[in-house]
């Protein structure tokens, strides 16, 4: 069956937007009021869409906050460019989102590949970036252990397949190949209909490379200029309050380094351990997301 962007505009307890910023059109769910407490921006990860956070967003705005949660570049119902997939340029994304939607600055809350962008913004975007979380993601400055060595050996073999470009393509659409990244990366179970709504998602025309296509430059992109350019960037302190969630039993960063690099860089850091849950936080263990993060928020900036 053919897809198209309306498949991902799943009603909710949200509104729908499409917001003109760096350049693109990017869909933006958007729910609260404004106030005097911070936006929070919502920044999923690969292979997921704006719909991982359906739990996360009525959480907060029950707790006082506006929310938007973006479909990324290249995913969802945002434009799917042929380029611009490094974290550079993610995060100016995310900066012009932030000022498209008429706030000064935001929250930056991410998970995984979009925990690694949340984690850049404040070295790369300092003016909209007033505090930073990140589930299931190390900081990239990678000042204590290489990324290879982060990571757990066995998923990552499984699933190298998926950064060669096309063959990944082909794979990633598969609700097969989804439920086994939830399978490998995660702790608890997640349902066959959960699957099926991101595989769908990917199925939309140039969404399954636009997932991936991060995934490749930050596995390959940091010999590259560019990529040397980005890590001397992120190697500053961050000032603003930053949080840390991490699951427990997280079948693809291993536990024993995943906190050094945000210790020594962050001046305000939080760090949790989640039990009972792997990398897929937001499905695994909603609950305990949410509550971590009206607290942290409730104390960081109020």
């Amino acid at each position: 069956m053919n897809r198209d962007y309306s498949d991902v505009l799943i009603e909710g307890p949200w509104e729908h937007e499409f917001v003109s910023a760096h350049g693109g059109r990017f869909h933006v769910v958007t729910a609260g009021q404004a106030s005097t407490r911070p936006l929070v921006v919502l920044l999923h990860s690969t292979p997921l869409f704006w719909w991982q956070w359906r739990h996360v967003i009525p959480a907060l705005t029950e707790a006082g906050y506006r929310v938007a949660a973006m479909d990324m570049r290249g995913t969802g119902a945002s434009d799917k460019p042929p380029s611009g997939y490094d974290q550079i340029t993610l995060t100016r994304d995310v900066a012009g989102v932030i000022r498209s939607l008429g706030a000064r600055n935001a929250v930056i809350v991410g998970h995984g590949l979009g925990a690694i962008t949340a984690w850049s913004m404040p070295a790369l975007q300092p003016a909209v970036t007033r505090g930073v979380a990140a589930l299931s993601a190390p900081h990239p400055a990678r000042l204590h252990a290489s990324l290879r060595a982060s990571l757990h050996k066995r998923p990552v073999s499984r699933l190298a397949g998926l950064g060669i470009p096309s063959l990944g393509e082909r794979r990633i659409a598969r609700a097969n190949t989804v439920s086994l990244v939830f399978d490998h990366l995660g702790h608890q179970p997640v349902p066959g209909q959960i699957v099926d709504v991101y595989a769908n998602a990917l199925r939309i025309p140039f969404a399954a490379r636009g997932s991936l296509e991060p995934l490749r430059w930050y596995a390959r992109g940091m010999p590259t200029p560019l990529g040397r350019r980005y890590v001397q960037a992120i190697r500053t302190g961050i000032s603003v309050p930053a949080l840390q969630l991490h699951g427990a039993h997280d079948g693809l960063l291993r536990r024993e380094v995943i906190a050094a690099d945000s210790m020594a860089l962050c001046m305000n850091l939080r760090f949790e351990m989640i039990s009972d849950a792997g990398f897929f936080l937001t499905e695994e263990a909603p609950d305990t997301v949410n509550d971590l993060l009206v607290d942290w928020l409730g104390k960081s900036f109020e």
